[in-house]
């Protein structure tokens, strides 16, 4: 089989995003061009990685993440850990107002912490081993676990570790991501849907270093060629995804400056196990069974993804682990045998939903044909891409093309998507031997025997398949060369609360 007709040239160009030396400017806008539209600013009640972009900006965590994936002190100075593992006692910074000038103490962090642990929080999992929250003193919090998390600190590093207002979210409740309250260097001035989303500087913000530009503009570009050409055109300073297609001229166009690093996502089809036409497991393997994961790789993405076998890409824990570490192959003869075993003979139909871009719709189609040679009828729905991970969340669709935006921890690229009733289980998957497997991966503290655990899980998933793993993109960042002081890390994330502008 050919697909010529899909073959990208690539050229993959090593480059390292590092912050400038030059003393910071004042002033000035940031315009940033995102993938898809924002879905809402209530980090302990979003899903979507596009939101998490303003919020690295909008909102200041207890611990960030440096570009060796070492875990850093933000709002939290310092922390220790009790010798069973099962306390932690934060230090917090002292200073710190939100934004509508209330206090960021320790009862703050007790409250957000109950808040995340309320059902329906898409928090509420990363944090379940979180007992209770003690003020020990207005800068001292104590977090008593359940038993010992490996993962904690790491999870405290996204949106778990977000503060919010304790007075801006009693007084909003549901609301609060139409309004919302953080201590970040950039305060919430408004968002209209499908157009931008703004912030302006915060003046009372700790870090005097941050905070450097008047205001940050997001705006949405779902057609992949019309963020690049806004990029190029000078309408914004930065994307967050680069098309594959577009990286061998942005290489050389001296008007993009163009960054990579090695990603810590996964991508591929999500399926729906609890109902429709994949809810059959031998129906399931039939399609993985069918796709040719390195020539749809070579083909749609060149150079700039890698095969994947699952969850956990290359420079992960578990990446390596166990049997199933190599790339599964296609095998034409096992999907006619799954189809059979699966009282579908001679075929069946299912629809395959995707957000609208160029990329998806290429994965779609070498899919689509590739499925086609077992009899697998693949019928492709494009959807707006809040209206998709609504749909995944009510569990109304068979499979889609969303990735996984990924975790420096393994647990994050994991637990809370394949556990039964984690946050982003949208596959309504149930498998408690898997259950057991991640639960135990979380309290072990030997990398070994995390990563016995992570092999005994991945086989367990690539057999259920709630996820056909397809490839692990590699992060790219591209922007124009007036942008100072920008730091790439691997996960992905636009952080400018100490980037400038050069005239």
């Amino acid at each position: 089989m050919k697909w010529t007709w899909l073959a990208v040239a690539i050229v993959v160009v090593l480059t390292g995003g590092v912050a400038s030396a030059q003393a910071p400017r004042r002033g000035g806008v940031i315009r940033v061009g995102l993938d898809a539209d924002t879905t809402g600013m209530d980090p302990h009640g979003a899903s979507a990685a596009v939101d998490r972009h303003v919020y690295q900006n909008l909102y200041d965590k207890l611990v960030d993440i440096n570009q060796d994936l070492q875990i850093v002190p933000m709002l939290a100075t310092s922390w220790t850990l009790s010798n069973d593992g099962k306390t932690y006692t934060f230090k917090l910074r002292p200073n710190v107002v939100f934004h509508d000038g209330t206090p960021f103490n320790a009862e703050a962090v007790k409250y957000n912490f109950e808040r995340m642990l309320e059902p329906g929080s898409f928090r509420r999992s990363e944090i379940i081993l979180v007992q209770k929250a003690t003020v020990v003193d207005p800068l001292t919090v104590q977090i008593d676990l359940e038993r010992p998390s490996s993962a904690l600190l790491a999870v405290l590093s996204d949106r778990a570790g977000m503060m919010v207002s304790p007075t801006a979210a009693r007084r909003l409740g549901r609301d609060f991501g139409r309004e919302p309250v953080g201590t970040g260097p950039y305060k919430f001035v408004e968002r209209r849907p499908q157009d931008r989303t703004v912030l302006e500087r915060f003046d009372r913000h700790w870090d005097k270093t941050a905070g450097n530009v008047d205001r940050i503009i997001y705006r949405p570009f779902t057609d992949e060629q019309a963020r690049t050409a806004n990029l190029r055109a000078g309408e914004v300073d930065i994307i967050n995804i680069v098309p594959p297609a577009d990286i061998p001229a942005l290489r050389t166009d001296a008007r993009v400056k163009l960054l990579e690093r090695l990603g810590l996502g996964w991508a591929g089809v999500w399926v729906n196990t609890g109902s429709g036409a994949l809810s059959n497991r031998a129906l399931r393997q039939a399609l993985n069974a069918t796709i040719d994961r390195v020539t749809l790789t070579r083909v749609v993405f060149g150079d700039t993804a890698a095969p994947a076998n699952g969850p956990f890409p290359q420079g992960m824990l578990g990446y390596d682990a166990g049997p199933n570490a190599r790339i599964p192959e296609r095998n034409l003869d096992l999907a006619r045998a799954k189809l059979r075993e699966g009282g579908q003979p001679n075929g069946f139909t299912f629809t395959l939903k995707m957000p609208p871009g160029r990329v998806p719709q290429q994965i779609a189609q070498v899919i689509q044909s590739m499925a086609g040679e077992a009899g697998i009828r693949v019928n492709v729905e494009i959807v707006e891409f809040g209206s998709l991970l609504s749909q995944m969340d009510t569990h109304r669709y068979d499979a889609s093309l969303v990735s996984w935006s990924g975790r420096p921890d393994p647990d994050g690229n994991v637990y809370n998507i394949f556990n039964t009733g984690g946050g982003f289980n949208y596959s309504a998957y149930n498998n408690p031997r898997l259950d057991a497997l991640l639960d135990a991966a979380r309290i072990l503290t030997a990398p070994d025997l995390r990563r016995r655990a992570y092999a005994d899980a991945l086989t367990i998933m690539n057999e259920d398949l709630p996820y056909i793993f397809i490839y692990w993109p590699k992060e790219y960042k591209a922007m124009t060369p007036k942008l100072q002081g920008f730091v790439h890390n691997s996960d992905g994330m636009i952080r400018l609360r100490n980037v400038w502008l050069n005239p």
